[in-house]
């Protein structure tokens, strides 16, 4: 059984990288424990580390040392063949891996880079190590400047090469492909290649080819005089700013990197304006040739300008420049995190990753890690993409996350709010949002507002509201983004990191109402733990529930449970354990669990329980011996909101786990509420929770 797979191209700038962190997500959706391993790395300049081993380990947070992962670097696997000496290659290779092997359920491997273009061994290199290691492959090739016939027949050859030697090629992978051209690509795949491989087809993604302005910087060994802190934007193309400046202006497009010589003040100061103004496209930097710094005046009024872009001065002239910013291969650098998400959505979006999953992992890892649940919840929500309605739309962590969430493709985001102010404070923060993907909407603005109005007035006349009041109501943020989710112009809201609860659920009481059968409205949070998520429920709304109501919480948090893959063992939590506690509050809790038993026979539950016995397999066996919840317990329903609200945060702020939550239960449409102290990661994982609400899981 396999334990790895080995990610190989072969030629350069194949975009590799794609694969590798797309597997990587996908891989630590599904197993607890993957290491990641490079046989050969190139030679990295002194005193710094492999870039791509640093960015799969650190995003990841993979538990490897940055020596065990990988075995050697070029320099030396070319002396010691040289030397005659390859075999030595392979014994080490084989050591270093197998040592991974052993300590992790699946190690991703990934092959060389062929940055050395004239290496003629290296494609052999890659099919011997997987030979040896004795582990499937994909095959990566690059589609860019390449007829279909070509990249066919190069992957065909590949793939040939591979099975010669014994090697299984799980999948092909067609990446970079000129738009338009898959269905033929497709077509010729058909015929080349029989059913036993997968065949994917990636098209070109503009923003993971295009350089940084920070790579740009390197290869040009420039200086920055402005906005260092905008070196991860991306220069989506580039031009020379020669000529007049009416004139030069026409010619500015989106990402524009403008590249003028020091002494061009007209050029550096119109190119300034057009950032700033509206009619004109964004600019991602201004490359200086030459050698000339602007002149003092120049220099000062620059620094009284609030930039979005840096300003970089270079020795060289404007062609040479030029030549080398045209000659860059684009890599993913660890701060560049809107290029490693683009690239793991983009990964998600091509590729059949449950049928590879099914292909490639041959073992079945136990339990739910919190990893695997994370990654479940992406997975689900992708699935069927649904539109979120944000009402805070000017909150710098709202900003933040749907930055995110937009990178990740995961679902379509409304802000609500003033969208002038919205997109200043996202220049002012540098917040990379591609606005052609975001809709914003202010309330009195909206051309849904009158009728609104009027259906909220057809709603909620019975209870003395007139016209007058139910204009003031949706002018709310609130009020207005529960009636598009009400409309059916949005799918599910969340909201709460500037409103208190009562602001963010009492419109959706007032007529987004609650499902047939459903008296109480309640709330559950997914606490991802060390080794495993827990359900607890409710820490967020109801104060002091009685029996029947405590008994419906526990019924709603186990279909929680069970439409998030977690399997519901339910502890009715109180002081004391089994029979042995009297008082009104314990007795709540034993009326609650018999109310339980009695409508969910199906249901595994225990109660009275404490929450020691309820979570630790040792003490629970001690306690309640014949339980099937006690020690093993997934779902833990609390007595009141003081004990769920303070042992929640109590969990999550000792052990540092991640609270994701509080998701609402019992609503007709979802709409779920932040606590003001929430983080980014917390609105991140809302909206993704509420996206699959809204799937009706």
């Amino acid at each position: 059984m396999s334990k790895a797979v080995y990610i190989a191209t072969i030629e350069p700038s194949s975009g590799k990288s794609i694969v590798v962190l797309g597997m990587m997500r996908m891989l630590l959706g599904k197993i607890a424990k993957v290491g990641y391993f490079r046989p050969i790395i190139d030679d990295p300049a002194e005193g710094e580390t492999d870039n791509h081993i640093n960015t799969v380990i650190s995003h990841f947070e993979l538990d490897i040392n940055f020596k065990n992962a990988y075995a050697y670097t070029r320099s030396e696997v070319l002396q010691k063949y040289n030397q005659g000496r390859s075999g030595e290659i392979i014994d080490e290779i084989i050591r270093k891996y197998k040592s991974l092997e052993d300590k992790f359920d699946f190690v991703l491997v990934e092959g060389t880079d062929f940055s050395d273009e004239g290496s003629i061994i290296e494609f052999d290199i890659n099919v011997i190590i997987a030979k040896n290691l004795g582990i499937p492959a994909i095959i990566v090739a690059n589609g860019i400047d390449k007829k279909n016939e070509e990249l066919v027949a190069n992957l065909k050859l590949a793939y040939d090469t591979f099975n010669s030697k014994d090697v299984e090629v799980l999948s092909i992978v067609a990446n970079k492909v000129t738009p338009g051209c898959e269905k033929e690509l497709e077509k010729s795949f058909e015929k080349e290649f029989n059913n036993n491989v997968d065949r994917v087809i990636i098209p070109k993604v503009n923003s993971l080819i295009n350089p940084t302005i920070k790579e740009i910087l390197n290869k040009l060994d420039g200086t920055v005089l402005f906005g260092k802190e905008y070196l991860n934007n991306q220069a989506g193309s580039f031009g020379v700013g020669a000529m007049q400046l009416r004139n030069y202006l026409t010619h500015l497009k989106d990402n524009s990197l403008v590249i003028t010589p020091g002494d061009r003040a007209d050029i550096i100061l119109g190119v300034l304006q057009a950032n700033i103004s509206d009619n004109y496209p964004k600019i991602s930097g201004i490359i200086l040739t030459g050698g000339i710094i602007p002149e003092q005046p120049i220099l000062k009024l620059i620094e009284g300008v609030s930039l979005s872009f840096p300003i970089i001065t270079v020795a060289e002239g404007t062609f040479s420049v030029t030549n080398k910013i045209g000659s860059i291969k684009s890599k993913i650098y660890l701060d560049n995190l809107q290029k490693i998400n683009t690239s793991i959505s983009t990964f998600a979006k091509y590729v059949n990753e449950d049928r590879l999953a099914d292909r490639l992992i041959t073992f079945k890892s136990e339990g739910l890690t919190p990893r695997m649940f994370q990654y479940n919840l992406l997975r689900r929500a992708l699935q069927h993409k649904k539109h979120i309605v944000l009402p805070e739309g000017s909150d710098e962590r709202i900003l933040k996350a749907t930055s995110r969430l937009l990178a990740s493709g995961v679902v379509n985001i409304t802000l609500i709010g003033n969208a002038k102010k919205i997109k200043s404070k996202v220049v002012k923060l540098d917040i990379p949002i591609d606005f052609g993907k975001l809709n914003i909407v202010s309330p009195t603005e909206s051309p849904y507002f009158d009728d609104y109005v009027q259906t909220f007035y057809e709603l909620r006349k019975h209870k003395d509201v007139n016209l007058d009041m139910a204009k003031d109501m949706m002018a709310d943020v609130s009020y207005f983004g529960t009636m598009m989710i009400y409309k059916g112009h949005a799918d599910g809201m969340v909201s709460g990191a500037v409103h208190t609860t009562q602001h963010t659920i009492r419109p959706a009481l007032q007529f987004i109402k609650t499902k047939p059968g459903v008296k109480v409205v309640s709330s559950v949070f997914f606490m991802c733990l060390e080794d495993r998520v827990s359900v607890f429920g409710d820490c967020a709304i109801n104060p002091n529930p009685n029996a029947e109501q405590l008994a419906e919480i526990a019924i709603s948090s186990s279909e929680s449970a069970v439409a998030f893959g977690i399997e519901p063992k339910v502890a009715m939590l109180s002081y004391s354990s089994g029979t042995s506690g009297k008082g009104e509050d314990v007795e709540t809790v034993r009326a609650a669990t018999a109310i339980v038993k009695e409508k969910r026979p199906d249901l595994k539950i225990e109660g009275p329980i404490q929450y020691d016995a309820a979570v630790d397999l040792q003490i629970g066996r001690s306690k309640l011996p014949n339980s099937e919840v006690a020690g093993q317990a997934s779902v833990l329903i609390f007595p009141d909101l003081n004990t769920g609200n303070n042992t929640y945060k109590a969990v999550q702020r000792e052990t540092g786990a991640l609270a994701i939550g509080p998701m609402l239960q019992g609503l007709n449409k979802p709409v779920n509420d932040l606590s003001r102290g929430c983080t980014v990661d917390d609105v991140y994982n809302t909206v993704i929770i509420t996206a699959i609400q809204a799937q009706g899981l």
